[in-house]
């Protein structure tokens, strides 16, 4: 049986002789190559020749993400899984759109963890267990599927949306965007539900950080 070749990136070492040793038990898959993420990984994997590259999205300084969008440009035969504790919305996007093909979260079980890496072998895109069946969920799958680049296009915001957008990040209340548009404050609220649906966020809070972020929109 011809294994699964692995390239594993994690900085903590007895994280990276864990899942070695853990990926070493199985008969269909093998770890190559196992870096601390010190070292040139693009030059690696075209030594060791992996079919999958694990690489540990909490790298210092966003290294995980330049690391991913590098392998992506250089180098895309190889499949990218990023793994870490339960991320960001705005960090799966990133890796999304960096390349990646898959994530796992730090406290996945065995199994999930082990399916992620054979699913991705074999050409799948895998997002961690909750956020399957999200509406977030389908849109990242949808760029998964269409490549780098077509989340921004997968989250389209109207110009309502978009004005009552900028106009949470200035402070103002439901009643306050209602009246500034000329609208019912019942239709703001909506505005507003839609919103956090497309963007899998889940506060007015989070709307206006995410304005000012400059994100998605």
């Amino acid at each position: 049986m011809r294994k699964i070749r692995v390239l594993l990136v994690e900085d903590n070492r007895l994280l990276r002789e864990g899942i070695t040793a853990m990926i070493d038990r199985q008969t269909d898959m093998k770890v190559v190559a196992a870096s601390g993420g010190n070292e040139n990984i693009a030059l690696k994997a075209r030594s060791v020749r992996p079919q999958v590259i694990l690489i540990d999205l909490s790298l210092r300084n966003q290294y995980g993400l330049r690391m991913v969008a590098s392998l992506a440009k250089k180098i895309p035969e190889f499949k990218v899984i990023g793994m870490g504790l339960i991320p960001a919305q705005s960090d799966i996007v990133e890796f999304v759109e960096a390349g990646a093909s898959g994530f796992i979260l730090k406290d996945a079980t065995i199994a999930d963890f082990l399916r992620t890496v054979r699913s991705v072998a074999r050409g799948s895109k895998v997002l961690p267990p909750p956020l399957t069946g999200s509406l977030f969920s389908h849109v990242i799958e949808h760029a998964l599927k269409r490549g780098k680049g077509a989340l921004s296009n997968a989250v389209r915001m109207t110009k309502r949306e978009r004005e009552i957008i900028a106009l949470i990040a200035g402070g103002l209340s439901n009643k306050e965007i209602a009246q500034r548009l000329g609208i019912a404050t019942y239709t703001v609220k909506s505005h507003v539900h839609n919103i956090m649906e497309k963007l899998a966020l889940h506060s007015r809070l989070q709307i206006a950080k995410h304005s000012q972020a400059g994100a998605t929109l």
